[in-house]
């Protein structure tokens, strides 16, 4: 590459100094042409004059050098210094700014956006590090489970009982890891972009009750009180598959972490523009930092409810309602529950 760029320097001083010779040379034959001399005359002067020349293209070819050297070359090594770092795999480095941040000069403007390109490779990388560790370990945890309980159930002296609890045990790790890579799969195609909204315009309400009593054989084995308020009449917009998902996740998260004996609200309401779905519980709650990383891919705040879940499920969640131009939030106190609230807008006349 440097011996590339040393040949292409000398090639293009070479050109720019015949160009200017051959400028300067017309120049003087234009003006010399109004005149007439003798041989004699003219034999001295022409002889300096094409020495004159050479030495005021020479100079010329110099200075705009040492000008590209300053303006052009320097940024431009300085520029490729930083991407040749970046595709080694260093995503630490921040190129310079020639001028300043601020500046308008033009390679500063490059520098800025390639400043900020690397910034989101680096963000891209750490997230796709920490993606296939925490997928490894995902992975690997309900595999490691039914390794053991399958090399159990090859005891000849087990008995009935416990080829059954053996079998279950399998059976549940089975099922949460079919989940986790479907939820993995649903995931990278609503990130990729890979599923397309199907809007259409539904009752909001009819949706939130035919996911609730998906639920009622939870609720009534763990005896939790369930609590509805709905709004009547409540129309969105929106891919009713899609949120679907939403609903569930909350639902299902609500119902899980809510102990024995517990409630559960389930809250429907609008005002002129938007509808509010809010899910509480009386669940374990979780801490203000737990809140803050709730909806990242394998976050788990309640380690001791660990292996009923992936962590996935409200990275769904905040995809989807992304997707579908809305906001969820949630607010929540240690030991006493949890309210997540969705906002999504209503339908016109809905």
């Amino acid at each position: 590459m440097k011996s590339r760029l040393k040949t292409n320097g000398i090639g293009n001083f070479i050109l720019f100094f015949l160009i200017i010779a051959f400028i300067v040379t017309c120049n003087f034959l234009l003006f010399l042409h109004t005149m007439s001399f003798d041989q004699e005359t003219i034999s001295g002067p022409a002889k300096a004059t094409l020495v004159n020349i050479l030495l005021l293209t020479f100079l010329f070819c110099v200075i705009d050098g040492l000008r590209r050297r300053r303006m052009i070359f320097k940024p431009v090594k300085r520029i490729q210094t930083g991407i040749d770092r970046v595709i080694s795999g260093d995503y630490s480095v921040r190129i310079d700014y020639i001028h300043g941040e601020n500046s308008d000069n033009e390679f500063d403007m490059i520098i800025a956006g390639l400043n900020k390109m690397i910034e989101e490779l680096s963000g891209v990388e750490t997230l796709r590090t920490d993606f296939i560790a925490n997928v490894s370990h995902e992975l690997k945890t309900p595999l490691a489970v039914m390794q053991n309980y399958g090399t159990l159930l090859q005891s000849p002296n087990l008995s009935e009982e416990q080829r059954i609890e053996y079998g279950k045990a399998i059976q549940e790790q089975t099922k949460r890891l079919s989940s986790l890579v479907m939820n993995i799969l649903k995931l990278n195609k609503l990130e990729n972009q890979q599923i397309y909204p199907n809007v259409e315009k539904y009752y909001l309400s009819e949706q939130l009750c035919e996911c609730m009593l998906e639920f009622e054989a939870v609720w009534e084995e763990k005896n939790i009180e369930l609590e509805v308020e709905m709004d009547e009449e409540v129309q969105i917009e929106a891919d009713k598959e899609l949120l679907s998902l939403v609903w569930n996740n909350l639902l299902s998260n609500a119902l899980k972490f809510t102990e024995e004996n517990g409630k559960v609200l389930l809250k429907l309401h609008k005002d002129e523009k938007y509808v509010y779905v809010e899910v509480k519980d009386t669940g374990c709650g979780m801490t203000i930092e737990t809140g803050k990383n709730i909806f990242k891919k394998f976050y788990q705040g309640d380690t001791s409810h660990a292996t009923k879940g992936n962590g996935l499920g409200l990275a769904l969640v905040k995809r989807v309602i992304d997707i579908c131009a809305g906001e969820i939030s949630v607010s929540s106190q240690l030991g006493e529950g949890s309210t997540f609230t969705v906002k999504l807008r209503r339908a016109a006349n809905g």
